[in-house]
C-alpha cells in the first residue's frame, strides 16, 4: 500500500449542492470527460439527501430514475466515506436538497507530487480560492488601476 500511496496525486473532495433536489444531469458527461482523458480518477461518488427534519440518508443510483442516467457512476466507491462523512456533508446542506458528494484524485497532478515525495517535500497546507472573492478581486484592480483609484 504505502508503494501506491507515493504514485498518486493529490485527493480532493468536494460536495455539491441541489436545491430543492433538482438535478439535472448537466454537469455529468463532464464528469466523465475528466475522467477519460486521464485528469481525475473518482474514488467515491455518493449522493445525500437531507430532508426535512434535518436527516441526511445516501442515495441509490436507481432512485433519480430514468430522467437522469447515473449508471456509469455505480461502483466508484473506495470506501473513504462513511455515514459519519455523509452527516457532516449534511451540516452544509439546507434541508430538502441532495447533494453530491465526490473524492477524486487529481491525475494530472501524481507526477509533479511524486517528484516532490522523492525529493522530500512535504505538503504543508492547500486550500481553494472560491471564484467569487477572486472576480471580487479582480473587479477591484480592474476599478483602481494598479496605481490608485481611475479618475474619470
Amino acid at each position: 500500500m504505502s508503494d501506491d500511496i507515493e504514485e498518486m496525486g493529490p485527493v480532493d473532495y468536494l460536495v455539491v449542492e441541489f436545491p430543492g433536489n433538482r438535478m439535472t444531469g448537466e454537469g455529468f458527461p463532464l464528469l466523465v470527460d475528466l475522467v477519460d482523458r486521464g485528469i481525475i480518477r473518482i474514488l467515491d461518488l455518493v449522493f445525500v439527501r437531507k430532508d426535512s427534519d434535518g436527516s441526511v440518508s445516501a442515495l441509490e443510483l436507481k432512485e433519480f430514475g430514468d430522467e437522469l442516467d447515473l449508471t456509469v457512476f455505480e461502483g466508484a466507491s473506495s470506501g473513504l466515506l462513511g455515514q459519519d462523512d455523509l452527516d457532516e456533508a449534511g451540516t452544509a446542506l439546507e434541508p430538502g436538497s441532495s447533494a453530491g458528494i465526490l473524492v477524486y484524485e487529481n491525475l494530472w497532478a501524481a507526477p509533479f507530487a511524486r517528484a516532490m515525495r522523492r525529493s522530500g517535500a512535504q505538503l504543508v497546507t492547500s486550500g481553494r480560492i472560491p471564484v467569487q472573492a477572486l472576480l471580487a478581486s479582480l473587479d477591484a484592480v480592474e476599478a483602481t488601476g494598479p496605481d490608485g483609484p481611475i479618475a474619470d
